[in-house]
């Protein structure tokens, strides 16, 4: 993901502006992995080999989001449907 994108990004959820952590970058300074998360409504929203997935909470899995957020550490709320940080 092209830094240049991160201003043009939202929370898909409540349109806040979105705070992000990057713990992989490229050669070019292309983010691999990230994590975006809205500080109004605490929900996460990972960068995957570069691709920012903001999908709604209805069409995401967590079983497929958490060995990547495991990797980096972070924790998730077990049981809810809505995609927060522990």
């Amino acid at each position: 993901m092209r830094t240049s994108f991160i201003e043009k990004l939202c929370c898909p959820q409540d349109k806040h502006e979105l705070e992000l952590q990057i713990f992989e970058k490229d050669a070019n300074g292309n983010i691999l992995e990230g994590l975006f998360t809205c500080p109004e409504c605490k929900r996460y929203y990972p960068i995957i080999y570069g691709i920012p997935i903001m999908t709604p909470d209805e069409y995401r899995e967590k079983a497929l989001e958490a060995p990547i957020l495991e990797k980096w550490g972070l924790p998730i709320e077990k049981g809810k449907e809505k995609f927060l940080l522990g």
